[in-house]
């Protein structure tokens, strides 16, 4: 998935806690082989081969995954996009750009995008994508459904306690050997290595999207690389977004979501959504947070 996973478990003996992560390892490669569209032979490149040709049958698992990711859309108004993937890349944050796109290559860019161009049939479990060109792609989702799966599969299997951690993407359940609590750090925007608060999670997931390393600075205006599908331009007025949830996949996805909202429309949206909370960092470093957060200083 071209992320890092970090597993840790909580078992009787570490024998038995290897063959957990061993199996916890195993579910992950499952899923990478189902959503990668690096992969020519998932399921995923299937569909996006057959853009604009034909549907394709699917597991019922990738169609519920995608049933999902649109759901998502809906409520974002489209900020959350898995056919992101069919932008067109004219933004670089890799030093190599030089000037601002113009707004008509800008206006191109997000030709092919549009979750509402992705046709499902339930019946059938078909996905098709109506234009030639478009691709679907998991990136904002899929380390957090992989996080949650594997959660699923170690519950299953009697594993007491545990952490998943796809790159910051993470998902708990029980609490350490010695009874305490699991505590994450939120990093402080100025200083990734330096923490500004510690929270508790129990039972519970957390994902993050920040801008802090990838961006681009025109006329002094700074350009963040989190783009927004619906308009082809980079998310302003945000540096960091933390969502708490009981799903990870659902975390993953508000995160990006929340991010390219902005403030108002993404505390908003929160706040109406039932079980779900947000720390958001404004590119003034200020921070605001949902109605159910409350933030401790000292771990």
């Amino acid at each position: 998935m071209g992320c890092r996973f970090d597993i840790t478990v909580v078992a009787v003996n570490e024998e038995i806690g290897y063959i957990n992560i061993d199996e916890a390892v195993a579910e992950i490669r499952r899923i990478e082989k189902m959503v990668s569209s690096w992969d020519p032979d998932s399921e995923t490149a299937l569909i996006n081969k057959n853009a604009g040709i034909k549907p394709v049958k699917v597991s019922v698992e990738l169609y519920k995954l995608i049933e999902r990711a649109i759901q998502i859309s809906e409520i974002t108004d489209g900020a959350f996009d898995i056919s992101y993937s069919s932008m067109d890349e004219i933004w670089k944050f890799d030093g190599s750009m030089t000037y601002m796109p113009s707004k008509e290559m800008i206006k191109n860019s997000i030709a092919k995008v549009g979750y509402e161009k992705i046709v499902l049939d339930p019946e059938g479990h078909t996905v098709f994508l109506k234009q030639k060109g478009m691709k679907i792609s998991f990136g904002a989702i899929g380390k957090g459904y992989a996080a949650d799966k594997t959660k699923e599969l170690l519950v299953s299997k009697q594993v007491v306690a545990g952490i998943i951690n796809a790159s910051g993407d993470l998902t708990t359940w029980g609490t350490k050997a010695s009874g305490e609590k699991w505590l994450i750090g939120i990093a402080n925007p100025l200083s990734k290595n330096k923490i500004f608060s510690w929270l508790p999670i129990v039972e519970s997931s957390v994902a993050t999207s920040g801008n802090y390393e990838k961006f681009v600075i025109f006329d002094g205006k700074k350009y963040t690389h989190i783009i927004d599908p619906r308009t082809g331009y980079p998310s302003q007025g945000v540096n960091s977004v933390t969502i708490f949830a009981k799903s990870a996949e659902l975390c993953d996805a508000l995160a990006t979501a929340v991010f390219i909202m902005g403030k108002d429309a993404g505390l908003s949206l929160i706040n109406q959504l039932g079980g779900t909370e947000v720390i958001l960092v404004d590119s003034n470093n200020r921070i605001h947070k949902s109605s159910g957060i409350l933030l401790d200083n000292n771990p």
